[in-house]
C-alpha cells in the first residue's frame, strides 16, 4: 500500500474526499503548514525529494521529511505508512497528509523516470500553488 492510501478504484465518495481535502489545504493549520513546507523546501541544502520516507538516515527527506527537518521534530518513530500517525506527528489533518504523500511519491506512476531533483521541483510547485495570499497580507501600494 502506498504512504498516501489512495487507490485507483474509487466506490463514489471521491468527491467528499476531495471536499476533506480542499478544505484542509484551506484551512488555517493547512495554510501555516503549507507556508512551513515552502520554506523547509527552500531550505534543504540540495533540491531533492525521496519517496516513500519522511526521513533517511543519511538526512534525505520527502516533502514532510523536510518540514520535520525546520522543526527539528525527531520523526524515527512515525510510521510513514500510516496516514494519521504522519498527520499527528505534523500536525495536519489527515486528508492533507495523505494527499501531500500522494504528490510527492507519484503513487499512480505519472511521473515514473523523474529524478529526486525533478520531484523537488514538482512538489515545491505545487506547494507555491496551493498556498492561499490572505487579504490582510497583501500590500497596499498608492497610486
Amino acid at each position: 500500500m502506498s504512504r498516501s492510501g489512495y487507490v485507483d478504484d474509487y466506490d463514489g465518495e471521491l468527491n467528499c474526499w476531495r471536499g476533506a481535502v480542499a478544505s484542509a489545504i484551506s484551512g488555517r493549520r493547512g495554510q501555516a503548514f503549507l507556508r512551513d513546507m515552502l520554506r523547509a523546501l527552500d531550505a534543504l541544502p540540495e533540491p531533492a525529494l525521496i519517496k516513500h520516507e519522511l526521513v533517511t538516515e543519511h538526512g534525505e527527506v520527502c516533502a514532510m521529511g523536510a518540514v520535520a527537518l525546520l522543526r527539528g521534530a525527531d520523526v524515527s518513530e512515525v510510521d510513514e505508512t500510516d496516514p494519521e500517525s504522519v498527520a499527528d506527528a505534523m500536525g495536519i489533518a489527515r486528508a492533507l497528509a495523505q494527499e501531500i504523500a500522494f504528490i510527492n511519491d507519484d503513487d499512480f506512476g505519472y511521473h515514473e523516470d523523474e529524478t529526486p531533483q525533478q520531484r523537488f521541483q514538482r512538489v515545491r510547485k505545487w506547494v507555491a500553488a496551493n498556498i492561499h495570499i490572505q487579504p490582510e497580507e497583501l500590500i497596499e501600494t498608492q497610486p
